[in-house]
C-alpha cells in the first residue's frame, strides 16, 4: 500500500531530498505535454512545485514542458510565476529555486519529426549530470485526440524503451467514451508501451480519505467482522456539486454525468469501498482485488435500468437569491440538449459478502453543496424492544471537503425512561493540527514519480467498468425519461423515490447552506 504523509515526510537522505520508494524506479526527468494548457498551469506544475518544497523529488529532477506554443525556457517560467503563486498549496520563497528545475520545448506534437527536439533535450539533461539512465515520466495533459499520437512518436524515437532508465506514460480520463473506444485505445498504447508502464491517473484515488478506506476496513478489528451483507443494511456514495458546468459546456455536453464521474470515479471509490482485502500490500494484489470487485457488479438490464437508473438535467432556479441558468442555457449547451447533469443509481455486487446489499450512487451539477462521502447503513438491532427506540448505527466517511469520519449511534436520552437519541464520534483531519494533508495530483505525481501504481487505474478495472456501464449508454441512445430539477436542490424528485420504495432515504448531509463550500458532517 502507498505510504502516509507522514511516512513519507520521514523518508528523506541527507540532502534533505527524497529517496525512492524502496521500489528503485525514480524517474528524474517529467516531461510533460500541453504544458501551456489549464491543467499544467492550475494543478501539474503547483503540485510539482509543492513537492519540491517539501523536498520529495530527487536532487536532480528536470521538468519539461511541451506544446505548440512559442515558449522559451525564461519565457515559460516568468509565465508560471502567477499560476504557482495561485495555485501551490505550500506557499514559500523557494519559487526561483524550483524554476531553476523547469525547462520548456516547443513541439508540433502531431509531427513525429519534431520529437527529435524532445530526446535531444533530455541527452543535454543527463549528461550535464551525469545520470546515464535516467528514467523519464510522459505525462500526457492533452486532449484524448492525442492519446494515441504521442506514444507512436516517443516510439518512433526510441523514447519508449528502457534499455537506458525507466519510461512511464501518464495519461488522464476521459479513457475511452465507451467500451469500444477504451479497448481501441488500450490497443494504441499497448503497441508501444507495456501496461506497467502505463499510468492511468484518476485523481479521487489520490484524495487521503479514499486511500483510507483501505487501512480503516482492514486494519481494524472493529469493522472488518461488519463489512458484509450480515450487518450492513445498505451502502450509498454521493458526489454533489455546487457549480454547474461553468465554460465547459461544449465538452460536457458529449459527456454527461454517466462519463465525467459515474464510470472512472464513483465505480473506483465503490470498489475501493467493497474489495476483498489483498493478500499483500503491493500494487498488484490491490489491483487484482479491485478489478475483481468491479467484475462482480451485476450486470444492467433493459428492466433493471427502467427501475433504478435515474437521470436528470438541471432547470433554472434562484439560488440564495442569485439567479442560475437552466443546463440547457449555458454557453456551448445543444438547446434540446438531454445530457444527464445528475445520475442515481441502485446497483448490486454478486459476490458472497455483498450479496443482497443494495448500494445507491448520485452524482449532480447544481446541487446546493460540494460534498463527496459514503455512508454505511448498519441493518437495525435484532432486539425486538430496543429496535424500536433506536435509529439504525451509520459509518459516514467525508472524501471532501472536511475530510473526516463519523460514527453514529443511539445513546440513552438523560431522565427517566429509555428513549434514545443519535449522537456522533466525529474524526476530522483538520484536528491534526499543523499536518496538512497532500493534494490529489500532488500524492498521485509523487507515486508515478516513484514507480508506485497502487493508486492508478490498470486496464482490466477500466475496461470492467466500461463494460457496466456500456448498457447505460445504449439505453440513453433510445426513449428514456430525463428528469429536471430546479439549480440549487438536491436532484429530480424520482430519485428519492429509488430509496423510498425500499423503505430508505438517502442522507442530506448539509445542515447549514448558507454557505456552498461548507457541508456539516
Amino acid at each position: 500500500m502507498a505510504e502516509s504523509v507522514s511516512e513519507r515526510a520521514k523518508r528523506v537522505d541527507s540532502s534533505g531530498y527524497a529517496k525512492p520508494s524502496g521500489n528503485g524506479k525514480l524517474c528524474e526527468y517529467i516531461v510533460i505535454f500541453g504544458a501551456s494548457g489549464d491543467l499544467a498551469f492550475r494543478k501539474l506544475l503547483p503540485a510539482f512545485y509543492d513537492l519540491f518544497v517539501l523536498k520529495q523529488l530527487p536532487t536532480e529532477f528536470k521538468i519539461l514542458g511541451v506544446s505548440r506554443t512559442d515558449y522559451t525556457d525564461a519565457s515559460y517560467r516568468e509565465a508560471l510565476v502567477p499560476a504557482l503563486n495561485e495555485h501551490s498549496r505550500l506557499k514559500s520563497r523557494q519559487l526561483e529555486d524550483f524554476l531553476e528545475h523547469v525547462f520548456y520545448q516547443s513541439v508540433n506534437t502531431s509531427d513525429s519529426s519534431e520529437y527529435a527536439l524532445i530526446k535531444d533535450r533530455l541527452a543535454a539533461f543527463s549528461q550535464q549530470s551525469g545520470n546515464t539512465k535516467p528514467g523519464v515520466l510522459f505525462y500526457l495533459a492533452t486532449p484524448p485526440n492525442l492519446f494515441g499520437v504521442i506514444p507512436e512518436c516517443l516510439a518512433q524515437h526510441g523514447l519508449n524503451t528502457e534499455e537506458n532508465g525507466y519510461r512511464r506514460l501518464v495519461i488522464e480520463k476521459p479513457i475511452g467514451r465507451d467500451l469500444a473506444s477504451s479497448l481501441q485505445l488500450d490497443d494504441l498504447l499497448h503497441r508501444y508501451f507495456q501496461e506497467k508502464q502505463i499510468f492511468r491517473i484518476d485523481h479521487y484515488l489520490g484524495k487521503e480519505t479514499v486511500q483510507n478506506l483501505l487501512v480503516f476496513r482492514f486494519a481494524n478489528g472493529l469493522f472488518e467482522p461488519l463489512w458484509n451483507r450480515n450487518f450492513i443494511d445498505y451502502v450509498e456514495i454521493t458526489s454533489a456539486e455546487s457549480l454547474g458546468v461553468e465554460s465547459r459546456g461544449g465538452y460536457y455536453d458529449q459527456s454527461g454525468a454517466m462519463r465525467d464521474m459515474f464510470q472512472n470515479h464513483l465505480l473506483q471509490v465503490l470498489a475501493m469501498m467493497a474489495m476483498e482485502p489483498p493478500a499483500q500490500l503491493k500494487a498488484d494484489a490491490i489491483r487484482d482485488e479491485v478489478a475483481k470487485l468491479l467484475e462482480s457488479l451485476k450486470p444492467l438490464n433493459t428492466h433493471s435500468m427502467h427501475e433504478d437508473l435515474i437521470l436528470g438535467q438541471y432547470t433554472e432556479s434562484v439560488v440564495r437569491g442569485k439567479p442560475q441558468k437552466a443546463y440547457r442555457a449555458e454557453k456551448g449547451v445543444n438547446p434540446v440538449s438531454r445530457t444527464e447533469t445528475y445520475v442515481a443509481l441502485k446497483l448490486g455486487i454478486q459476490n458472497s459478502r455483498w450479496n443482497g446489499v443494495s448500494f445507491y450512487v448520485r452524482t449532480g451539477k447544481r446541487l446546493p453543496t460540494r460534498v463527496t462521502e459514503a455512508v454505511i447503513h448498519f441493518k437495525q438491532t435484532p432486539h425486538p424492544v430496543f429496535s424500536h427506540h433506536a435509529p439504525a448505527n451509520k459509518l459516514i466517511i467525508r472524501i471532501q471537503p472536511d475530510e473526516g469520519i463519523v460514527i453514529k449511534f443511539g445513546l440513552k436520552k438523560t431522565g427517566a425512561g429509555f428513549d434514545t437519541e443519535e449522537v456522533s464520534m466525529e474524526f476530522r483531519y483538520a484536528d491534526l493540527g499543523e499536518l496538512t494533508i497532500s493534494n490529489a495530483y500532488e500524492r498521485l505525481l509523487l507515486d508515478a514519480v516513484n514507480g508506485d501504481a497502487t493508486l492508478f487505474a490498470r486496464s482490466d478495472a477500466v475496461h470492467a467498468c466500461w463494460e457496466f456501464v456500456q448498457p447505460i449508454l445504449d439505453y440513453q441512445q433510445g426513449e428514456h425519461s430525463i428528469y429536471g430539477y430546479a439549480a440549487g436542490t438536491w436532484g429530480p424528485k424520482e430519485a428519492e423515490m429509488l430509496l423510498a420504495r425500499d423503505g430508505r432515504s438517502w442522507r442530506f448531509p448539509c445542515k447549514n447552506l448558507t454557505d456552498t463550500h461548507f457541508c456539516e458532517l
